[in-house]
């Protein structure tokens, strides 16, 4: 598994298009993650757009994949503001087969905090709300939420080909977690949690308190 970081040049229509319809932006990746003309693999990457932006104000796009891109398939002149970074070997940098229960983890995650009724999926919009969906998630996920920030609450918006508009609630999630299951903890990041994953929703991010 791999996590890949790119920021794009908002110079570029593209580029701020698909930052603007999270849809567009998973789009455009799928396209350095399968072969041209050929439908992009379920579940082959899950990415997030992050907050911060580098020094020269260009937004910063992280990715998480089972193979390697070839980000030249993106064919789009200058949506890259500079060359992408080398990647990371996250199932080598975590040292999975070496996490114990009771490590601690800074984590990151942008996730759709939601809840069904009458058979449809609502956002939570409590802060409360927002906190025991987490909370719930870790139970299921193989950890413990030491501390929870939640920042970024926005409705992401998108359009899909057959022109109907996509609406999903988002907030990001970050603090400090502690390992309960190894294994469903390992499954969690390597999969990601919750729905909305196209949306760049899902992907959690950890790196180890020392």
């Amino acid at each position: 598994m791999y996590l890949h970081k790119i920021h794009l040049d908002l110079r570029c229509k593209e580029a701020r298009r698909d930052v603007s319809d999270p849809y567009e932006m998973h789009s455009t990746l799928c396209r350095a993650f399968s072969a041209p003309d050929a439908k992009c693999p379920q579940g082959s990457f899950l990415w997030r757009l992050e907050p911060e932006r580098s020094s020269d104000g260009m937004s910063k796009i992280v990715i998480q994949s089972r193979e390697l891109p070839d980000w030249s398939r993106i064919n789009l002149l200058e949506w890259f503001w500079e060359q992408p970074s080398m990647p990371i070997d996250i199932e080598q940098k975590l040292d999975f087969e070496h996490v114990k229960i009771g490590d601690s983890f800074r984590y990151r995650l942008r996730a759709n905090p939601s809840a069904r009724k009458n058979g449809k999926r609502i956002g939570l919009f409590n802060t409360d709300a927002q906190i025991a969906w987490f909370q719930r998630q870790g139970e299921m996920n193989g950890f413990k939420s030491l501390t929870i920030h939640r920042s970024e609450e926005r409705m992401l918006t998108g359009q899909k080909r057959s022109d109907r508009p996509i609406r999903v609630f988002s907030v990001l999630y970050d603090g400090i977690l502690e390992v309960a299951d190894t294994a469903l903890f390992s499954k969690a990041v390597m999969g990601g949690i919750g729905h909305a994953k196209a949306m760049g929703l899902g992907l959690l991010s950890v790196v180890p308190v020392r």
